[in-house]
């Protein structure tokens, strides 16, 4: 009697997963991570924000200066020292106040935040966003972060 192909470790499904890792997330899906961080900044941008909304902005733009350090797109550290700043501000206004806006400046600074971010899930490969999260998630719980990746050629 022939023996059934087991296909759970196969060689090809490895290969087909690093091949994944190396192409760009979906369209679609990269569509709808935009779409939740542009929502997020309008609602601020108009004065109807929310700590929820804070906290996309502020993930973004760790994330965004996760995936520059990796060599996709960029951030430059002024940018990121005035955006952590412009975040510090919305949430201490945002708790004392209960009123989640960015002004004008904060506006302009997250909209050029949030198109890079754009840019960057069209184009990164999915390893590098992967990694990217993967230490968005390790500060957020308050573990050390490793070295970052850097974009392999």
């Amino acid at each position: 009697m022939a023996q059934p192909i087991s296909f759970r470790n196969s060689g090809a499904a490895r290969a087909r997963h690093a091949k994944a890792m190396l192409l760009p997330i979906a369209r679609a899906i990269a569509d709808d991570l935009a779409l939740r961080v542009h929502l997020s900044l309008d609602a601020l941008r108009r004065g109807v924000g929310s700590k929820t909304d804070a906290q996309t902005l502020t993930q973004i733009m760790l994330l965004t200066a996760h995936l520059a350090e990796a060599g996709f797109g960029s951030m430059s550290r002024e940018e990121l020292c005035a955006a952590d700043r412009t975040a510090s501000a919305v949430f201490d206004i945002g708790r004392t106040h209960d009123e989640w806006k960015l002004d004008e400046a904060g506006f302009e600074l997250f909209a050029s935040i949030a198109m890079n971010y754009d840019r960057q899930l069209h184009r990164a490969p999915l390893w590098a966003i992967t990694e990217a999260s993967e230490r968005l998630d390790r500060f957020m719980a308050g573990s050390p972060d490793p070295a970052p990746a850097r974009k392999r050629a």
